[in-house]
C-alpha cells in the first residue's frame, strides 16, 4: 500500500517540499520491500538514510520556523523530538539484535503513521500559516 505525496501536502518551500518527496519515496521503497518479504533486507537502508534525514528536514523546518515566529513551534518541535526518540529506539534495537521482525514491523508502523498524521496535519498547518505570512 504505497502512501502518495500530493500538491495539497506542499508546505510552499521548495526545499521541505522535497525533502518530504524522498521522504515518500524511501518509505514506499521500504513498503514494497515488505510486502514482498524483504523488509529485514532494507530495514538498514531505512535507518541509514533517516539518520541524516531527521537531522537535516527537522532543521529545515525548524529554521523556517523560527524565522516566521511560527506561535506553534513549540507542538511542533516536539512532534519531532519524539519522532527522534521512536526512531532511536529502532535504531537501537536494530544495532542491538539485527534485523528483527519486531523492529522491521515497528519502522514500518511509525514511519506510516508520521506520513499519514504529520505531514497531512502538522506540517500542513505550518505551511498554511506561511501562506499568510507570505502573502503579508
Amino acid at each position: 500500500m504505497a502512501l502518495e505525496w500530493t500538491q495539497n501536502l506542499a508546505v510552499g518551500v521548495t526545499e521541505i517540499d522535497n525533502q518530504h518527496k524522498e521522504l515518500f519515496k524511501r518509505v514506499n521503497q521500504y513498503l514494497e520491500a515488505m510486502m514482498v518479504q524483504k523488509g529485514k533486507e532494507e530495514i538498514g537502508k531505512v535507518i541509514k538514510f533517516l539518520e541524516n534525514y531527521v537531522v537535516t528536514h527537522f532543521g529545515t523546518e525548524e529554521r523556517y520556523m523560527t524565522l516566521y515566529n511560527y506561535p506553534d513551534q513549540r507542538l511542533h518541535k516536539e512532534q519531532h523530538a519524539a519522532f527522534i526518540r521512536t526512531f532511536n529506539e529502532i535504531r537501537a534495537n536494530y544495532n542491538e539484535r539485527g534485523a528483527g521482525v519486531d523492529t522491521v514491523i515497528k519502522a514500518q508502523k511509525r514511519l506510516g503513521e508520521w506520513l499519514r498524521t504529520h505531514i497531512p496535519h502538522t506540517d500542513k498547518n505550518f505551511a498554511d500559516f506561511l501562506k499568510t505570512k507570505k502573502a503579508a
